[in-house]
């Protein structure tokens, strides 16, 4: 099983937890591999060149497929380069700032942004990211403008923050645990159980935001019928365990199971969304 991120983070802990599970359901081990690099795209690069005979897989989120082929040169995949598994759980982002910020809500900071366009800055995952395009598009709804700072990963960009070099930061849920911060909105459709009194972007004036990350399980295009019905079962039961479900608890993110067919769905209407967004945004869509 192909992880195209560094071992530790979120999406790796919570792909061991998958890939132990449903090597209980198909009777065998599963390896893990990080191939981590450009965003994700390695790891996917690798798994759509692997031989399609169902003993390779790869488990991560859709950002690599959905956004990346826009932006990254040197992609050689498309959505339909896989075979979709399962989606296993989302990745909610969401707005935060130091515990001794200035701001005391999502108003005050959006305020403070119309008054002085560019004069707040945030943190991101970087060009195309989840958080990046997040951020963009309420901006762009808004008629606002931010000082956007790339970084390679939450955990630099955070010291940043609570160091006070930042105004706030957009991270995923499960890598604000422990930190000390204030949350002040989530971009989701509805408000998150875990953080029931923190405001969602439509309630901010944003009717279409972009949705959160969509994780799950993949394999090569052209996996035979039988052998993509096995693991699609496999996957299936692997998510209901106790030990995946824990995990992804573990970590504050939400289980959200959905069939094959419905990961390939989603995966290609995210795709359609991020190219006309990142086109609107002038990210360099194609």
């Amino acid at each position: 099983m192909i992880i195209p991120y560094a071992a530790g983070g979120g999406v790796d802990v919570i792909g061991r937890a998958v890939a132990a599970a449903m090597s209980e359901q198909l009777g065998q081990g599963v390896v893990v591999v990080n191939r981590d690099g450009a965003g994700g795209t390695l790891g996917f690069n690798a798994l759509a060149s692997a031989p399609a005979d169902g003993y390779t897989l790869g488990a991560g989120p859709t950002t690599p497929i959905s956004s990346s082929p826009y932006l990254v040169k040197g992609v050689r995949y498309r959505v339909e380069s896989f075979e979709y598994i399962c989606q296993v759980f989302e990745n909610v982002f969401s707005i935060a700032v130091a515990p001794d910020s200035r701001f005391k809500s999502a108003r005050e900071l959006l305020a403070a942004a119309a008054a002085n366009p560019g004069s707040v800055s945030y943190g991101h995952a970087g060009v195309g990211s989840i958080p990046h395009l997040s951020m963009e598009n309420l901006a762009d709804v808004l008629k606002l403008k931010f000082q956007g700072v790339p970084f390679r990963g939450d955990a630099p960009m955070l010291q940043v923050l609570l160091r006070g070099d930042l105004d706030f930061a957009v991270a995923g849920l499960s890598s604000l645990r422990g930190q000390n911060l204030r949350i002040l909105a989530i971009f989701a459709d509805e408000r998150h159980p875990q953080q029931p009194e923190v405001p969602i972007a439509k309630e901010l004036g944003v009717a279409t935001s972009v949705p959160p990350g969509f994780n799950g399980v993949y394999a090569p295009k052209g996996v035979r019928a039988n052998i993509r019905e096995a693991l699609e079962s496999a996957c299936a039961k692997a998510v209901q365990s106790d030990t995946v479900r824990h995990t992804v608890a573990n970590t504050g993110q939400t289980v959200r199971y959905l069939t094959g067919a419905q990961f390939r769905a989603r995966t290609e209407a995210d795709y359609a969304f991020k190219g006309e967004l990142l086109r609107r945004l002038g990210l360099g869509g194609q």
